[in-house]
């Protein structure tokens, strides 16, 4: 199969080109710097201790393959869909399908999360009703534009990252750091580093916002892959930063026992003024994070419906804002529909799992590259997908069961859709 002709739509139909690096770059750091620090140090502790180091060094290499592939791909189709559209041209329908299907489920679980976040950082007592109006607020932010939404995120990314700053400063100025509670103790094992690992590369997941943007950027070619990798290395250095310094303030058994682990940190440390500052960032960053996967999300779910893969009710692009504004709809609705009724924990599992085989995906598209459409080296999408399918295959046993079954659920209806629509023909076509 060729890349020489990717399906674009019509070109009345097509989002505005308006993001440059930098924008692309902050959208990405939005998203992750959201899920990882406030999210995923807790319960990587709790699986791996002070291993979860490790895991951090495993999820960066893998989340390293899986940016190289994604930006090769994308590079080569700069349209909205990320891996859907790559394992569209590359594998085949089914396995875009399937890409597209696990991203906007998992993806949309994690809008939910986020906004759960938001919620219970800044109102716990109503968590659920704030969680939802965030969804709602931040709809009508990508709704008027995506370049308004990417100056947004920005003022976010940059008050999240002086805050942790502040916790790396406070930690190790005061002498709180205890570098003896990085040391590994006897009970730290294989699976658990690996589960660690999961935890942690949920965070690095971000970096997907900027693929799924691909219709959006200027110059495709040399925005997509620039944008990836220093977003990805600027999220490697400050989750290397707080996660040494939170971990050697509170020890692996604090850390593992504790929901606010950077607000522990900072009173471990003495300064008693930094809490209500880190409790702000928090809300912050998870509603940097819910902006990206918003748009992330959006984007699919409209390239999916332009090939009939989803309702073509959602193939729309707003004739003023030049945003798929009926997408962007449809999942805020399920978003804050989810943010009303679940808790975040089974979010985030079966989003880990969800979105590790949609990078498995991605890898084994990038393998069918040629050297001539810029296909990375071998061991890249190699290491990428062994490395997804290993770290899926060692999150907790719901987690597998739940994304594995509603992966099946879309094989199905891709596979019912595919008979009905033969059975019309009939058998002469």
């Amino acid at each position: 199969m060729t890349a020489a002709e990717p399906a674009l739509p019509d070109p009345d139909n097509r989002l505005r080109r308006s993001l440059g690096v930098g924008d692309a770059v902050v959208i990405g750091l939005g998203s992750m710097l959201g899920a990882g620090i406030f999210a995923a140090l807790a319960p990587a502790a709790q699986a791996a201790g002070a291993g979860l180091l490790i895991g951090l060094a495993v999820a960066a290499v893998l989340a390293y393959c899986n940016a190289t592939s994604s930006a090769r791909l994308a590079a080569l189709y700069p349209a909205s869909g990320g891996t859907y559209v790559y394992g569209r041209e590359r594998l085949g329908e089914f396995w875009g399908f399937l890409a597209g299907w696990g991203f906007v489920v998992g993806k949309t679980a994690s809008c939910a999360a986020m906004a759960l976040t938001v919620g219970w950082y800044a109102w716990p007592a109503h968590a659920h009703a704030v969680a939802v109006m965030a969804v709602v607020g931040l709809t009508a932010v990508n709704y008027v534009g995506v370049t308004k939404a990417a100056w947004l995120t920005r003022v976010i990314v940059v008050t999240v990252l002086l805050a942790l700053a502040c916790v790396v400063g406070s930690v190790f100025s005061s002498g709180a750091g205890n570098f003896a509670n990085l040391s590994l103790s006897g009970d730290v094992h294989g699976t658990g580093v690996l589960q660690s690992a999961g935890f942690l590369f949920f965070a690095f997941a971000g970096y997907a916002r900027i693929a799924t943007l691909g219709e959006e950027v200027r110059d495709p070619v040399r925005t997509i892959p620039r944008a990836i990798v220093t977003a990805l290395a600027l999220t490697l250095v400050v989750y290397a930063a707080v996660a040494t310094a939170v971990l050697s303030a509170l020890g692996p058994q604090r850390l593992a026992a504790t929901a606010s682990p950077l607000t522990d940190a900072v009173r471990a440390a003495g300064a008693t003024w930094l809490p209500p500052v880190i409790a702000v960032a928090a809300v912050l960053a998870a509603l940097g994070s819910l902006l990206s996967l918003l748009l992330g999300v959006s984007r699919t779910t409209l390239a999916m419906a332009r090939d009939r893969h989803l309702p073509g009710l959602l193939d729309a692009v707003h004739p003023r804002f030049r945003v798929p504004h009926r997408a962007e709809l449809t999942v805020a609705a399920l978003a804050a529909l989810l943010a009303a009724t679940v808790d975040l924990r089974g979010a985030i599992g079966f989003s880990s799992f969800a979105v590790l085989v949609y990078y498995a995906i991605a890898n084994a598209s990038a393998l069918t590259l040629r050297r001539e459409e810029g296909a990375p080296a071998k061991v890249i999408p190699v290491v990428g997908f062994s490395g997804c399918a290993l770290v899926a295959l060692a999150l907790p046993w719901s987690s597998i069961i739940a994304g594995a079954g509603v992966l099946t659920v879309g094989a199905l209806l891709f596979w019912g859709r595919r008979l009905v629509r033969r059975r019309s023909r009939g058998p002469t076509d």
